[in-house]
C-alpha cells in the first residue's frame, strides 16, 4: 500500500483528494498547513508528500526546506494556482520532484502521483550484490557466483565509489536497471533522486520533453510548463534504459549535458544548469551504430567511461539454481509460506534451457510452476511446456497418470529384485530406504523438513533415519 500526505489548508481540496484516491492500494492522511504536516511525516511516514505552497502560516517552500532536512529521499510535489518561472526555478532548487498547477486535471495527477511513487520505490529498494545471498534478505539481488558475474560486483563497487558515467551493456532480461540501481544506492547519490527512463518506450516525439521538460506554448497541447527528469533528479542519479533508440537530436542535448551540465527545455532558449549522474544501458551493439551513423560516436565515448557487460544467463548457467532458490525464497516470503522445495530434474531441465528471455524470463517460469505445483516441491510437470512441462519425458502410451506410475514402480521393483538376485547381500528395503533418504535431502537442500513432506513422513521419523543410515557423516547434515 502507498501512503500519501496531502498538505493544504483548503477543505475542498481535500474533500477532492480523498475521492480521487479512493482505493485500497492508497493510503491518504491530511494537513491543514506545513506545521500540522511537518509533525505527521515522522508517525505516518508517506511515499509522497502533495503540498500547496500557498498556506497560512510556514508556506510550502520553507515547508520543502524542512522536509529535505528530516528525508532527503522523501518526493514532493508542490501545487499553486499562481505558478511562475521563479517559484518552479525555486521549488526545484529545493529538491521538489515536480509542482502541478491548480486547477489540475485528474489524469494528469494520477500520472504524475503514479510516476513518483514508483520513483519512490525504486529509492527505498536497495539492490544488494552478493555472490551468495546468504541473509533472509529478500529486496531485489543480484545473484550469481560464477566468473561473469564476480567482474560485474567489482565494477559496480568501484562504479559506487566514484561519480563516473556509466554504460550497461547485455541481452534484455539480464538485469540492466538492477546494476543501474546498485551502482546508485552503494553511491555518494544514495540520498538523492534516482529516476528511469526507458527510452525505447517513449514515443519520439515525447522523449526529449520527457528528458528536458518544455515550455508553455512550445508545441500543440503543451498548455503547461513541464520539468523533465533531468531537473526532477538535479543532484542525483538518471538511468537511460535502451538509450540506442535515441533520435539524434535527443543525443545531441544528452552530449550537451555531459559536456557542460546545462540544457533547454522544448521551446526555450534559457541554459538550465543541473549536476546530475548518467548511467545508460544498452542491448544494442553501439559500436554498430556508431559505423552505421546511428549513433553519435562523441556521445558513445562519454558514455562508455566504464561498461559493465551482462553476460546472458545460457553463459552462466552455474548460477541457475542459485537464483531458483532465491526466487523461491523471495515468493515464499511475499506469500507468507514456507519455501518450495525443487526437484533435481527441475534444475536439470533449466540448466539445459537456452532462455532467449534470460533471468527475466527464468524467474517467471518459477512464478508459473509455483502457481501450478500442488505439492510442497516444484516437479517437471509444473514447469512452462517450452522449458520442461508436460513432465519432460512424455509416455507413448495414452495410458492415465496412475496407469503411467503405477507401470513405472513395477519396472522399478523388477529391477531392484534383478540388483538382489546378482547381489545376495543386498537388502532390498533397507536399500531403496537410504537412497530416497539422501535423494530427498538432496533435492530440498538438506531442508528436512520439506524432504519429509516429499517422503510422506514426519520430521521426527526422517531424523531417526537419517541417525541409522548414517547420512549425516555423508552429507555433513546439523
Amino acid at each position: 500500500m502507498s501512503r500519501l500526505l496531502l498538505i493544504d489548508d483548503e477543505a475542498d481540496v481535500q474533500y477532492s483528494f480523498r475521492r480521487i484516491f479512493d482505493s485500497p492500494e492508497v493510503e491518504l492522511n491530511t494537513a491543514s498547513s506545513g506545521e500540522e504536516g511537518l509533525k505527521l511525516i515522522p508517525k505516518f511516514k508517506p511515499d509522497l508528500v502533495l503540498m500547496d505552497i500557498r498556506m497560512g502560516g510556514m508556506n510550502g517552500l520553507e515547508t520543502l526546506r524542512r522536509i529535505r532536512e528530516m528525508d532527503s529521499k522523501l518526493l514532493v510535489i508542490l501545487m499553486t494556482a499562481y505558478g511562475t518561472t521563479q517559484t518552479a526555478i525555486e521549488a526545484m532548487k529545493l529538491g521538489a520532484y515536480d509542482y502541478l498547477l491548480k486547477p489540475f486535471e485528474v489524469p494528469r495527477l494520477k500520472e504524475i502521483v503514479g510516476n513518483a511513487l514508483k520513483a519512490a520505490r525504486d529509492m527505498k529498494q536497495v539492490v544488494s550484490y552478493q555472490p551468495l545471498l546468504e541473509s533472509e534478505d529478500y529486496e531485489l539481488g543480484i545473484v550469481g557466483r560464477s566468473e561473469a558475474m564476480q567482474q560485474v560486483f567489482k565494477l559496480i563497487g568501484q562504479l559506487a565509489a566514484s561519480d563516473a558515467t556509466a554504460l550497461i551493456t547485455g541481452e534484455s532480461g539480464t538485469g540492466k536497471e538492477l546494476v543501474a540501481r546498485a551502482i546508485y544506492h552503494h553511491s555518494q547519490r544514495s540520498q538523492r533522486a534516482f529516476l528511469a527512463v526507458n527510452c525505447a518506450a517513449i514515443p519520439e516525439q515525447l522523449l526529449e520533453s520527457e528528458l528536458f521538460g518544455h515550455e508553455r506554448g512550445a508545441f500543440t497541447g503543451a498548455t503547461m510548463q513541464r520539468l523533465g527528469k533531468f531537473e526532477q533528479c538535479d543532484k542525483g542519479t538518471i538511468f537511460l534504459d535502451e538509450i540506442g533508440d535515441m533520435t539524434p537530436a535527443t543525443q545531441t542535448k544528452i552530449l550537451r549535458v555531459l559536456q557542460s551540465g546545462t540544457f533547454e527545455r522544448v521551446g526555450g532558449n534559457t541554459p538550465i544548469r543541473v549536476d546530475v549522474r548518467v548511467i545508460a544501458a544498452t542491448n544494442k551493439p553501439l559500436e554498430q551504430a556508431v559505423a552505421a551513423r546511428q549513433f553519435r560516436e562523441d556521445l558513445f565515448y562519454r558514455l562508455n567511461v566504464v561498461r559493465i557487460h551482462i553476460p546472458p544467463l545460457r553463459e552462466r548457467r552455474e548460477d541457475i539454481p542459485l537464483l531458483v532458490n532465491y526466487f523461491l525464497k523471495k515468493l515464499a516470503h511475499d506469500q507468507k509460506q514456507p519455501p518450495r522445495s525443487v526437484a533435481t530434474s527441475v534444475i536439470k531441465a533449466l540448466e539445459k534451457y537456452h532462455w532467449p528471455g534470460n533471468v527475466r524470463e527464468l524467474e517467471n517460469a518459477i512464478r508459473h510452476a509455483h502457481v501450478v505445483a500442488k505439492g510442497a516441491a516444484i516437479l517437471l510437470s509444473d514447469l512452462p511446456n517450452e522449458i520442461g512441462g508436460q513432465g519432460g519425458i512424455t509416455p507413448t502410451t495414452s495410458a492415465a497418470p496412475s496407469e503411467v506410475a503405477t507401470s513405472d514402480t513395477a519396472a522399478l521393483a523388477r529391477q531392484l529384485f534383478q540388483l538382489a538376485r546378482r547381489e545376495p547381500k543386498l537388502k532390498v528395503i533397507p536399500f531403496v530406504e537410504r537412497e530416497l533418504v539422501i535423494q530427498a535431502l538432496k533435492e530440498t537442500s538438506n531442508n528436512q523438513v520439506h524432504a519429509a513432506k516429499l517422503l510422506g513422513i514426519t520430521r521426527a521419523t526422517l531424523r531417526k533415519r537419517i541417525e541409522k543410515f548414517g547420512i549425516q557423516r555423508e552429507m555433513k547434515i546439523e
